[in-house]
């Protein structure tokens, strides 16, 4: 091999092919669907599937929202038909490892929502 083909390639060279796939990147990303569906999205759906507006739309959808937390704050269960099950559980305590320094430490006991999923909504995924 000579010199010349030991040589590695210039800056410029090798940031031209990343440069035209930087471009091409925003525009495959714009095209596909976005993967979560956000407020002002489902609020959106809302407005158009139950024919109200947009306002009526996002207040129903936060007294729904603010009604599942207050029941979970209660210590309910709440059922969302087709959809699945929230409900609180406790936690114990337990010894955990901080992972920087790799010291235990006593994680308290504490409580966690836990989601199960309709077996109707789980067969058709």
């Amino acid at each position: 091999m000579t010199k010349a083909a030991k040589k590695p390639a210039t800056k410029a060279a090798a940031s031209k092919p990343a440069a035209k796939a930087t471009k091409t990147a925003p525009a495959a990303a714009a095209a596909a669907a976005p993967t979560k569906l956000g407020k002002t999205e489902l609020t959106d759906v809302i407005a158009t599937n139950a024919n109200l507006s947009k306002k009526d739309a996002a207040a129903a959808m936060g007294a729904m929202l603010d009604a599942v937390a207050s029941a979970l704050k209660a210590g309910q269960t709440v059922g969302l038909p087709g959809v699945g099950t929230l409900a609180v559980k406790a936690t114990s305590a337990r010894t955990g490892v901080r992972p920087g320094t790799s010291e235990k430490i006593e994680i308290p006991a504490g409580k966690k929502v836990s989601f199960k999923v309709a077996t109707d909504l789980k067969k058709n995924l």
